[in-house]
């Protein structure tokens, strides 16, 4: 803490202050510049985001060839049958008959009596059935599924009498990775399971003495060491006939033949067509167009913002002398045409234009470009490059040589013919990348690209400034000390001078 002006009645806090002030400009400006540095890596990552979703976009849909496969699948009967296909099925028309629907096997025991009443299925085993015994007990099984003829790994339950009830032995064997499930329904005091796949040929396998001897207490039958015949649904196969094969079977009543799915849902007849989804095709192509035009617009808008150069970034104590409102309208400026006219963005621009004006080898001359299936640049200049669709010239191509349209985005893969959107996938990865050099992304240090190098660099000024600023300071207190100090010793030598005159008289 500082005190001055006692023998000079100057107020030197204020003056050195001021002359602090003066001394502080260059600071300033290099926390401007600092400011600047922040504004324009910040705006070079949001146009680079712009670039990667647009990227992800293309990806996930143009460039892909189920896009342009989707299928329309319609059915007579519904309630017999439905079905969808996938992108690479033919068109088709099937007839198909569903004479039996797949069932899954189903196991139910005896009434469980607890003393002659249905035993309850919070009770504990030991309480249910002294059978049941006190020990605790390891059931081993293993399952044969639908269709199969061997049997699956061998899987373990552990149960204990003295802790297990009825309804939670139910909930260990559904969980016991069996693809079986199991309840106890109280009411009529049986335990059920049942396979979570249906077909006929399924089996459960008790490979153990305790299992069996612990399923003969829960009232099941016992084939041998498999969970008995005597009150099992054994399950049935699918049967169906399928344009004029006739008794074709499957386990599951849903299956898939040549790329067409069919999902059975009643004993019934009903016809299956499959068609191009249009529609669905159009839809993606002009979800493309307009997230293509969004990007560019927005890119142009960046590059195309005035720059004002009367309007700094505000230091902190400028910004203390403004209102909030007028500090906003004030960084509104200050932050406007921080990319304007950047030689990477429009570079980038330039490229993505060549890449949807080049011609493709789609195999057919009428459809190798773009603007021959009706998509072509705007004709306002204003749009800067925008696309715009016409929408009865990209039908027709369509329905005239769909295969063409699949290529000339997606390219060939037999022939390796990269289509378009490989093509500006590459192009816009490129100008990320040139991007990412100059103002770097959340994973890079300041090190690794330009920007970042310019901010430590002015950090590092900003500190030596600040450290000379100290020195400064002390140095402007030393000078105003030692006057105080004179001022202060030319004060004694007049009041001693006065003392001395007055006394001679």
């Amino acid at each position: 803490m500082r005190i001055g002006g006692l023998a000079s009645g100057m107020d030197i806090d204020t003056i050195v202050g001021d002359l602090m002030k003066a001394e502080r400009i260059p600071l300033d400006k290099l926390a401007q510049k600092k400011t600047t540095l922040e504004w324009q890596r910040d705006d070079y990552r949001s146009m680079n985001k712009l670039l990667t979703d647009l990227d992800r976009f293309v990806l996930d849909g143009i460039a892909l060839q189920g896009t342009f496969n989707k299928k329309t699948v319609t059915s007579t009967n519904p309630n017999a049958v439905t079905a969808t296909a996938a992108g690479s099925a033919s068109n088709i028309t099937s007839n198909i008959k569903v004479t039996q629907l797949a069932t899954a096997r189903n196991w139910v025991s005896a009434p469980i009596l607890d003393a002659g009443v249905k035993a309850k299925g919070t009770e504990l085993l030991k309480d249910v059935n002294a059978a049941f015994g006190t020990t605790p007990i390891e059931l081993k099984f293993k399952v044969q599924k639908p269709g199969s003829t061997t049997l699956e790994a061998e899987k373990t339950i552990s149960i204990d009498p003295t802790k297990d009830t009825l309804e939670s032995v139910a909930k260990k064997f559904s969980e016991a990775g069996l693809e079986m499930s199991a309840f106890y329904d109280e009411s009529t005091g049986k335990f059920a399971i049942s396979n979570n796949l249906t077909g006929k040929g399924s089996n459960l396998s008790l490979e153990s003495a305790d299992t069996v001897t612990f399923f003969s207490n829960l009232g099941f039958s016992i084939d041998g060491k498999n969970l008995g015949a005597a009150n099992s649904d054994n399950g049935v196969n699918a049967k169906f006939d399928l344009n004029g094969i006739t008794g074709i079977e499957r386990t599951s009543n849903n299956f898939t033949i040549s790329g067409v799915s069919y999902s059975l849902k009643a004993v019934g007849e009903s016809t299956i067509s499959s068609t191009t989804d249009t529609e669905g095709v159009i839809t993606s192509i002009k979800d493309f167009v307009k997230k293509y035009n969004e990007t560019i617009e927005a890119i142009n808008k960046k590059t195309a913002e005035t720059k004002y150069r009367d309007f700094p970034p505000l230091t902190d104590a400028q910004r203390k002398d403004l209102s909030e409102k007028e500090a906003e309208l004030w960084d509104e400026k200050a932050k406007s045409g921080m990319l304007r006219g950047d030689s990477i963005l429009s570079s980038g621009l330039n490229t993505m234009r060549s890449v949807l004006y080049a011609s493709v080898n789609t195999g057919d001359t009428k459809y190798d470009q773009l603007s021959e299936i009706g998509i072509t640049t705007s004709r306002n200049y204003l749009d800067k490059g925008k696309l715009e669709i016409d929408d009865k010239k990209l039908r027709e191509a369509l329905a005239a040589n769909p295969e063409a349209v699949m290529k000339m985005f997606t390219g060939d893969s037999t022939n390796n013919v990269e289509g378009i959107a490989k093509k500006l996938r590459a192009s816009i990865d490129q100008t990320v990348d040139k991007i990412e050099l100059k103002a770097g992304n959340a994973l890079r240090t300041n090190a690794q690209f330009t920007l970042g190098k310019e901010l430590t660099d002015v950090d590092k000024r900003i500190s030596a400034f600040e450290d000379r600023l100290k020195q400064v300071e002390d140095r402007y207190w030393r000078q105003f000390s030692a006057m105080e100090t004179a001022i202060q010793r030319s004060n004694q030598q007049s009041a001693y001078l006065m003392q001395q005159f007055g006394g001679g008289q």
